[in-house]
Formats: structure tokens, C-alpha cells, sequence
């Protein structure tokens, strides 16, 4: 008896130990007493990936791949043995000594293996949750000791962290190659190459024939791709130094991207739709038929808005024109007067062009666009430079030989410079011009001198009376003396005579815009700077008091979310400010249009609101003055060119003193829809009066909608009482714009909405400072339940000639409270 229970025993024990040895899929790793056959798989420590054996579609053949997990529809990504299936079940892969991963068929025979330089004493194959199998010792994690790994190899698919390039230590190419059709994983026609010989470019080959160029890096993205832009997806990056030059791409959400070369050859960038189920396509390349490598020839460029497409560069023509008449563009075009590098060259600007292939070409990191010039005119082989980062403006990159394959790039295309004989170089014409220009000043100098000196005499009387008047009045309505006056301001002073030349008199086609204070121009300073000019107008809301408050109060902050305001001009009547200039207008010239709101994804979303805090903290805290804006909203906030936010507008500010933190005011000015309940009701404001103004503008950034005028048609609250709604309801998400689509942070942007219903609570101490705000912001963790908004409550419709119900004022925009009686 006991020696049958002792066996019993002993067949469960070497049960257990042939499970826990023979089956995969309960782990990520698989050791050298390991296997996988039949169904089994390991799966990714996250769960993210499979590896296993798979069919595809309509196939019998049996192929060892990886696949995403959690998606219902099997999505290869890389293939073991994808020359020679399996034509039954029977397969096996293991991991053996010194460390090589093999597949075995059904007569033992080994149909695939991995390579490896190198051994190591107790081999494993782990999935890691990237996506990457690898071949390690197991007890060694640094992927620098890898002995092997399939991103090294991949197939039709490049995943987040994969590198595509070269390598020159090891002489390893990493690249794609497509499958032979969607049934059949084995090598097809075409492959996807970081192309090292020149400057790096991507390109695509049919065999060994150049189809697709992507055109060299230019530090931002590739030049012949303006749809790869910045996005909350994924960022990109091409790597180059003596070692290795690869691109690469790596997440920066959780939504699921991949990269993948399908068997006609075109590249197609996916992202997961977790709400469709799909897969969707972010981008697509080639574009269109002018993507087609060297359509054109040399010299010729590719437009598919004209017909026919190709023409020749200016100052170039046809070198066969029979041919290309015919639309046999393939010869290309010829120089329209012959190169002579001995007499000496130049160099005609072409600009919007995708660049040309940079096969044969050289490159500078350290020199700027003029050393460019010199540098390519001393070479004779060097037929054109331009600007290698435009990120930053920085280094040349050089041509030699024909250029080819130009392409036609409207609003998103590049500089290039080419060598060209004198008489059709750009210094050329700029010689016949200055040749002009002189005759004609000569004489109009003979003709003005005399009157040069009696007309200077009175001008100048005039502005030193007139400068004399308007600081005079200025001083008076301060009650500043000039000293005071002088110390307090601490700006520069502009001739109103400058200010009129930047803004060409003021003209309506320099007009950006107007508020309240008055019109807004943009204007050129004589050293080139763009700036802002604001004019007090004689109609204006605003007056001499909110010209001084602004003038007086923004001279004093300094911070990168904060409008720079570099001086002041007053003359006689003109009352001027000006500030560095925007060229991004506004924030409400984006979020509030169907059109221009598509460009701001979440993660620029995310950093405008960001920025608005910490610009409300400086505020509230951190400055020399502690300043209560009144009148924060999304058409004060401005964007830079990087789209970075500058709160403006600081003619309605009030600053404080020592501790106090607010103040009651019988003139109330701010905007509808922004103020918070006790300010506009009571005249009562405060940092959290900012705070809940603050709040507004964060969820109509999060949703593109103005809480003032938003409607629906399930409810008749405001744009606060609908995310209130829905956040009681957990349905807060429902919020977002619908043009983000899902290319956004699910969690980052609940946590947003969470913190913009906390800085609209009805109550002004339950509402968070903005020390508070960035910090929950910035960080995971729990959060205070909110309370219910302030001006939470249903509106009456206004009906309009019996039709269905409109809101009055939802076609108004913003309007600006000038004065209420408190009670």
C-alpha cells in the first residue's frame, strides 16, 4: 500500500515537472529545457504580445511569429521562418547551448535559426513587452548583451524602439521587407532602408530599383513628408554619429502604433481604435503620383495641382523638349546658360520644394546659411546647399551632380540654392536693381537735400511738443511726478515717427485685430523685429487709467508665459503699447474653429494649459507685484510659434500688496461666461476669481466649446453644467473634442477635467490655488471630489419667430462686462 501511494506520488510529481517544462505560454521566457509546439505561445510580461505558431488566411502553411494580444484581429508583426513554413503541426522551437533559437520540423530537421557571434553559459528567449524577442543569458538584462533579437530582423512591420539603419560597428543593416502578398509572409518586392550613403533619408526599393525617397531629415521630420508632423502619438527621431545613423520612433501615449510596408510597397502608418475596433491609417506613403522617384528628372520638379505635372526648374528648360512634350520627363531639364566656376558662379533661391535625393551629398553641423554659400562656390562640384536643421537654422547640407527628385510642396516646402551662371543667379538681378536704386537716389538726394534741413527743424519743434503734451497729461492723470513717472515705468519710450514707419501709417492690412483697449497692428522695426502695436482708441472702453495699469503693471513681470511688452509711445493724443509679436494669434482663433482646431492635438492642448498655470502662479505668487488678472480668457491668451501660451491684456489687472489676496470692487470688468459668481454678482474678486476663470478655459480647451452660448440637446445647461453632468455620471470622457479622435492621454485628460470642475466650485475656498493645480496637474494620485460649479443652473431660450429653441447670444462670441453696482 504505501509503496503504491509512494508511486502514485511520483507520477504526479514528474506530471507536474513535464507541465511546468513543456508548456509555454504561462511565462515570457522560454529556457533550454523548454519548448513551443501545437497551440502553445509565451506571452509579453505586460501582455501586449504573443509568440506562437499561426496560418495566415487561406493558407495551410504553418509560420513562428509574434502578434499583438489584446487585439481581436491577429496582427503579425514579425516572422520567424517566413522563407520556409511548416507544412504540418509537428513544428517545434526551442532555445539550445551556446544560445541559438531553433525550429524543428517533423522529421527533426532544422528549418530556421537564429544567428549569434557570441555564447553565453544559460541561455533563455524571452517577449519582451515591446514587441522584441531576444536571445540572453538569464541572468543578464542590458540590451547591449543581447546575443540575438528580432528587431534586428525585422519583416513588413517596424515597431516603437525597432532602429532602422546601419550600424558600422557591427556592418549590421536593419530594414523592412514586405510580404509577398497578405497571405504569403515570405520576402516580396519591395523594401523599406534608412538610406546612410548620403545625408539620411528613407527610402523604398522594388527589388534594387529606387521607387520612394522620404527626402533627408531636415531636424524636424523629413522634407518630402509635411503630413509627419509633431503629435501626442509618437515622436520620431533620426540618429546620426560615427558609430550608427538609424530613425526610430517611440511612444508617447498608450495607444498602439505600428509601422508597416505592405506588398505593393506602400508604407502605412496604424494606430488602434479602440472604440471602431479597427485599425486606422495615421498616414500613407507615397502621397500621390509625384511622389514617384525622378518623374521629372534632373532639374525638374513634380506638381500635381498643374497639368501636366513636370516642369522645369526657372532658368532651366527641357533637354529634350520632343520627348517631353509627349510627357517623357525622364531626361530631365539643362541649364539655360552653361556653369563656368573659372569666372565665377552664383546661386538662384528655389523655395516649397520637397529636396532633392541626397545620394550623393555632404553635410556641416556647425555652419550658418551664409558660410554655406562660400563654401559650395569654392567646390565647382557642388551644385546646391541649403539650411541641414531647420529646427534650429543651423548647418549646410551640400549637393554634387544633377539634383533629382524635386517635388512641389505647398506651405510646408524648403529652401534650396543652386549653382547657377551669373547672369542667372539672384546676386545678378540684385546688381542690376542696386544699379538702378542708386541712379534714382542720386537723384532724388540732389533734389531733397535742400529742403532736408528746414523740414527737419520743424519736425523736430513738433515731436518735442508733442512728446511734452502727452507725457504731461500722462503724468497728470498718474499723478506721477516725471521722475516717479520715469521709475515706475521702467520701459523704453518709441518715437510715434517709428511707430508709424513699422506699421506702414497704421494700415488696415497690418491690422491684427481690435478689443477693447483699440486696434491691434502688427509692424516691422528698422532692425527687423516683428512686434504688436496696441492703440488706445479715442472710442476705446478702455481709457487713460487701464492704459497706465497696463503699462505700468506688465513693465514689471517678466516670465515665458507672460506677453512681452517692450516699450510705450505717447505723443499728443496717441497713447501706444508695444509688445514682441505672435504669430499664432490667439488662442480662440484655434479652439473655437471647426478648422484651425484640428492642428491642436492633445499633447499642444496639454502644454497651453500647463503654461497658463504656471503664467497664473507667477501671478499670483511669484512676481515683484501679486497681480489679480479680472479678465482671463482664451482670446487674451496668445501663441508664440512654438504655441506656447502668453497671458495678455493686463488693462483690468489689480495688484496687490503684502499678504492680501483680494479685494470688492463697484466697477466690475471682465468677460461673461469667465468671471466667477461672487465677482460678477458681488464684485467681490480674488486669486480664486482668476482661478475660476482658469478653470472655464481649461475645459473649453479640453472640449472646443465657449462655455458662453454652448447648447445641447439633452439639457439647457451651460458648458460647466454639461462637464458637471458628466462627470457625475462617469462619463466625463464624452467631453473630449471630437477632433482629437483618440490620439489623446485618457487618463491625463480625465484628470484635466477633474481639476477644471475643481476650480469652478461655487464656493471660493473649496476652489485649489494655482500652486495646487499645476501640482495635480503634473501628477498622479487621488484627487478631492468636486462640488457643483458656480452659474450651475438651466437658462431660458430665447425663441426665435416660434422656430426651435436658440441661445441669444451663442453667435455673439464673448461680451465684455464694463460696470455693475454692487448691492
Amino acid at each position: 500500500m504505501k509503496k503504491s501511494i509512494n508511486g502514485i506520488l511520483l507520477l504526479f510529481l514528474v506530471s507536474v515537472l513535464c507541465l511546468t517544462e513543456k508548456i509555454a505560454g504561462l511565462t515570457d521566457t522560454l529556457t533550454t529545457t523548454q519548448s513551443i509546439k501545437g497551440d502553445e505561445t509565451i506571452i509579453s510580461a505586460g501582455g501586449s504580445f504573443v509568440l506562437g505558431f499561426f496560418s495566415p488566411s487561406s493558407s495551410t502553411n504553418r509560420y513562428v511569429g509574434i502578434w499583438y494580444n489584446k487585439i481581436p484581429n491577429q496582427t503579425v508583426v514579425w516572422v520567424a521562418n517566413r522563407e520556409v513554413p511548416l507544412i504540418s503541426k509537428s513544428g517545434v522551437l526551442e532555445v539550445i547551448k551556446p544560445g541559438l533559437l531553433v525550429l524543428r520540423n517533423d522529421t527533426n530537421n532544422t528549418i530556421w535559426k537564429s544567428n549569434s557571434s557570441t555564447s553565453a553559459p544559460n541561455p533563455v528567449v524571452q517577449l519582451l513587452e515591446t514587441g522584441n524577442l531576444v536571445v540572453k543569458d538569464a541572468n543578464q538584462d542590458d540590451p547591449g548583451m543581447f546575443l540575438w533579437q528580432s528587431f534586428d530582423y525585422p519583416t513588413d512591420t517596424s515597431l516603437p524602439g525597432m532602429k532602422l539603419g546601419h550600424n558600422f560597428v557591427t556592418g549590421l543593416e536593419v530594414y523592412l521587407s514586405s510580404w509577398k502578398s497578405p497571405e504569403d509572409p515570405s520576402p516580396g518586392e519591395y523594401t523599406h532602408h534608412c538610406d546612410s550613403t548620403g545625408y539620411p533619408q528613407n527610402i523604398v526599393k522594388k527589388g534594387s530599383i529606387l521607387r520612394f525617397r522620404t527626402g533627408p531629415w531636415n531636424g524636424l521630420g523629413f522634407s518630402g513628408v509635411p503630413s509627419l508632423q509633431k503629435n501626442s502619438i509618437f515622436s520620431y527621431e533620426v540618429v546620426i554619429n560615427s558609430k550608427e545613423v538609424y530613425y526610430s520612433f517611440k511612444l508617447l501615449s498608450s495607444t498602439i502604433t505600428r509601422y508597416t510596408l505592405s506588398p505593393s510597397g506602400v508604407g502605412q502608418r496604424w494606430t488602434w481604435d479602440n472604440q471602431a475596433r479597427s485599425w486606422i491609417i495615421y498616414l500613407s506613403t507615397p502621397d500621390d503620383t509625384c511622389d514617384s522617384y525622378g518623374l521629372c528628372g534632373a532639374y525638374g520638379s513634380c506638381d500635381t495641382r498643374i497639368s501636366p505635372i513636370c516642369e522645369c526648374l526657372d532658368k532651366f528648360s527641357p533637354k529634350f523638349p520632343d520627348k517631353w512634350n509627349k510627357g517623357n520627363w525622364s531626361n530631365g531639364c539643362i541649364r539655360n546658360v552653361a556653369l563656368d566656376c573659372q569666372s565665377g558662379d552664383g546661386f538662384k533661391k528655389y523655395s516649397g520644394f520637397k529636396l532633392p535625393d541626397t545620394h550623393n551629398s555632404s553635410y556641416n553641423t556647425n555652419t550658418s546659411l551664409k558660410e554655406c554659400r562660400r563654401i559650395c562656390l569654392k567646390n565647382c562640384s557642388c551644385t546646391a546647399y541649403s539650411t541641414l536643421d531647420i529646427s534650429s537654422g543651423s548647418g549646410c547640407l551640400f549637393w554634387f551632380g544633377d539634383l533629382i527628385d524635386m517635388k512641389v510642396i505647398s506651405g510646408a516646402g524648403q529652401d534650396i540654392h543652386v549653382r547657377m551662371a551669373s547672369s542667372d543667379s539672384d546676386s545678378n538681378g540684385k546688381k542690376g536693381k542696386k544699379l538702378v536704386i542708386s541712379l534714382a537716389l542720386s537723384l532724388a538726394m540732389v533734389l531733397l537735400s535742400l529742403g532736408l534741413v528746414l523740414l527737419l527743424q520743424r519736425r523736430n519743434k513738433k515731436r518735442a511738443k508733442q512728446k511734452k503734451e502727452g507725457m504731461e497729461g500722462f503724468n497728470l492723470s498718474m499723478a506721477y511726478t516725471d521722475e516717479r513717472h520715469k521709475k515706475d515705468l521702467e520701459l523704453p519710450l518709441f518715437e510715434l515717427s517709428r511707430i508709424i514707419k513699422a506699421t506702414d501709417n497704421f494700415s488696415f492690412n497690418n491690422k491684427l485685430g481690435e478689443g477693447g483697449f483699440g486696434p491691434v497692428y502688427k509692424g516691422l522695426l528698422e532692425e527687423g523685429q516683428e512686434v504688436a502695436v496696441k492703440r488706445l482708441s479715442e472710442h476705446s472702453t478702455q481709457g487713460l487709467e487701464e492704459f497706465k495699469n497696463e503699462a505700468i503693471c506688465i513693465a514689471k513681470l517678466q516670465h515665458r508665459n507672460l506677453v512681452k511688452l517692450l516699450g510705450c509711445c505717447i505723443e499728443g493724443k496717441e497713447k501706444i503699447l508695444i509688445y514682441e509679436y505672435m504669430p499664432n494669434k490667439s488662442l480662440d482663433f484655434f479652439i473655437f474653429d471647426q478648422t484651425k482646431r484640428k492642428s491642436l492635438d492633445w499633447l499642444t492642448r496639454f502644454h497651453i494649459i500647463q503654461g497658463i498655470a504656471r503664467g497664473l502662479l507667477y501671478l499670483h505668487q511669484d512676481s515683484r507685484l501679486r497681480i489679480i488678472h479680472r479678465d482671463l480668457k482664451a482670446s487674451n491668451i496668445l501663441l508664440d510659434a512654438d504655441m506656447n501660451p502668453k497671458i495678455s491684456d493686463f488693462g483690468t489687472a489689480r495688484s496687490f500688496g503684502g499678504n492680501e489676496t483680494g479685494a470688492n470692487t463697484s466697477r466690475v470688468v471682465g468677460t461673461h461666461g469667465y468671471m466667477s459668481p461672487e465677482y460678477a454678482v458681488d464684485g467681490l474678486f480674488s486669486v480664486k476669481s482668476d482661478v475660476f476663470s482658469f478653470g472655464v478655459l481649461l475645459i473649453e480647451i479640453v472640449s472646443g466649446k465657449r462655455n458662453r452660448g454652448f447648447l445641447h440637446h439633452g439639457h439647457q445647461f451651460n458648458l460647466l453644467g454639461h462637464a458637471w453632468k458628466l462627470y457625475k455620471e462617469e462619463r466625463a470622457l464624452e467631453l473630449v473634442d471630437l477632433h482629437l479622435g483618440n490620439s489623446y492621454n485618457s487618463s491625463e485628460v480625465l484628470r484635466s477635467i477633474h481639476v477644471g470642475l475643481l476650480c469652478v466650485q461655487q464656493c471660493p475656498e473649496d476652489r485649489p490655488d494655482m500652486s495646487s493645480v499645476i501640482f495635480m496637474l503634473g501628477n498622479e494620485g487621488h484627487l478631492p471630489e468636486a462640488t457643483q460649479p458656480g452659474f450651475f443652473m438651466e437658462r431660458n431660450i430665447v425663441k426665435a419667430d416660434n422656430s426651435s429653441s436658440t441661445q441669444a447670444s451663442s453667435s455673439k462670441g464673448e461680451i465684455t462686462m464694463t460696470q455693475l453696482e454692487a448691492r
